[in-house]
């Protein structure tokens, strides 16, 4: 059985993954980290891809990506066909970000959110479901528009 968060970070985002993970498996929520594990300089779209691919090929149930800003994860990730991934800098952002979007990804910018507060954005984001409704409709037209291309 697949582990229900994949998590990963680029060289600017290891600490706090860390962090997080320590955090996850503490909840007892199945976590896979897939690196990086160091501080020594990687590229971020090698990793936000490959966890963003988890999540789309239904892998993992959900993403966390860090890097420094969160602004290159988010757009590695947001590259990957059935990924909505969201960069959250609080808990209400990722409240919104599942109840109307339906995030499966979530990105965090590691100069901007410390631990702590990262760790409430996280329980935050999981515990929140997507509310359906007209939410759908607007999900559907971003769904709709990626299997145009």
């Amino acid at each position: 059985m697949a582990s229900k968060v994949v998590i990963a970070s680029d060289h600017g985002g290891v600490k706090l993954k860390s962090v997080l993970v320590d955090y996850l498996e503490k909840l007892k929520i199945p976590v896979q980290d897939i690196g990086t594990y160091s501080e020594d300089s990687v590229d971020y779209p090698d990793y936000g891809i490959r966890a963003a691919r988890r999540v789309s090929e239904h892998k993992n149930e959900k993403g966390i990506v860090i890097c420094k800003s969160g602004i290159g994860m988010s757009m590695a990730a947001n590259k990957v066909r059935g990924v909505r991934a969201a960069l959250c800098l609080n808990r209400k952002m990722a409240e919104l970000s599942r109840k109307h979007n339906d995030s499966n990804v979530l990105v965090l910018g590691a100069a901007f959110v410390p631990g702590e507060k990262a760790k409430q954005i996280v329980e935050t984001w999981l515990k929140t479901p997507f509310e359906g409704g007209r939410h759908e409709r607007r999900v559907k037209k971003l769904n709709d528009y990626e299997e145009e291309r």
